[in-house]
């Protein structure tokens, strides 16, 4: 546990993002959360180049592993800021551990988005939401195999 503030320091000052990753990958842990979930959210926006994939979808999936409601603000700015692309995805399919309220809502509203619309639809299932196909859309018909298959369970 007193390596975590250490990680957290580190990934502050890291500036390359793959060394960051391996960083962010070790403050994916559950004892990890209360330091780690700040450092991680700054680190997402701060990783070099919007496009870049790698460091943000490592860092999204950290965030889905160790969700924490208490930032739920702030992970939903991350989630529906379309600058960070399919970055973005792990984060999306944390909404499926969100106890708030608002969830559901943050997650039909994404379903336009097809940087991340399957994870969305992968998150609604997983929160057990049944919807008419008329709100899928044509998802239960995109050409990803994986996200036709997710479409298809949520009208189950």
């Amino acid at each position: 546990m007193s390596a975590i503030p250490v990680l957290v320091d580190a990934l502050e000052r890291e500036t390359d993002d793959r060394k960051a990753q391996e960083i962010v990958r070790a403050l994916s842990v559950p004892w990890a959360k209360p330091v780690a979930i700040p450092a991680l959210i700054r680190f997402f926006r701060r990783a070099s180049a919007p496009t870049n994939l790698g460091a943000r979808w490592a860092t999204g999936s950290a965030l889905e592993i160790i969700w924490d409601d208490a930032y739920f603000d702030e992970l939903v700015e991350l989630a529906t800021d379309v600058r960070y692309g399919r970055g973005r995805e792990m984060i999306v399919l944390g909404f499926a551990k969100s106890k708030h309220p608002e969830a559901n809502q943050v997650l039909l509203g994404l379903l336009a988005d097809r940087d991340v619309n399957g994870h969305a639809v992968s998150a609604l299932r997983k929160r057990k939401v049944r919807l008419p196909a008329s709100v899928l859309g044509g998802l239960v018909h995109d050409d990803r195999t994986w996200v036709r298959k997710e479409a298809q369970k949520v009208l189950e």
